[in-house]
């Protein structure tokens, strides 16, 4: 597949809906981001691969789920001490 278009992926997912694909796309994404492996070979950039992923039929609806890393040493983020609303000041 030398070149990926939107065509390509909608006729994967079966939807004609591009927001569809974006939500998917974005979900594989964040997968990669936590160590997720790629599921083609490629030299693009992370977005690429994903479009290539779904393109291939590799990624879809039914199987987004499947691919979630589990990391148990994910650090957890806490509030801030000073989340508290700063006081108006007067004028």
């Amino acid at each position: 597949m030398a070149r990926i278009t939107v065509e390509d992926c909608l006729s994967q997912i079966g939807n004609e809906n591009r927001f569809s694909l974006i939500h998917l796309a974005i979900e594989r994404v964040k997968q990669h981001r936590k160590n997720a492996p790629f599921l083609v070979k490629c030299k693009n950039k992370e977005i690429v691969a994903t479009l290539r992923e779904i393109a291939s039929g590799q990624v879809s609806f039914a199987t987004i789920k499947d691919f979630t890393p589990l990391k148990e040493d994910a650090p957890v983020l806490t509030a801030h001490k000073n989340d508290e609303q700063p006081e108006s000041a007067s004028l």
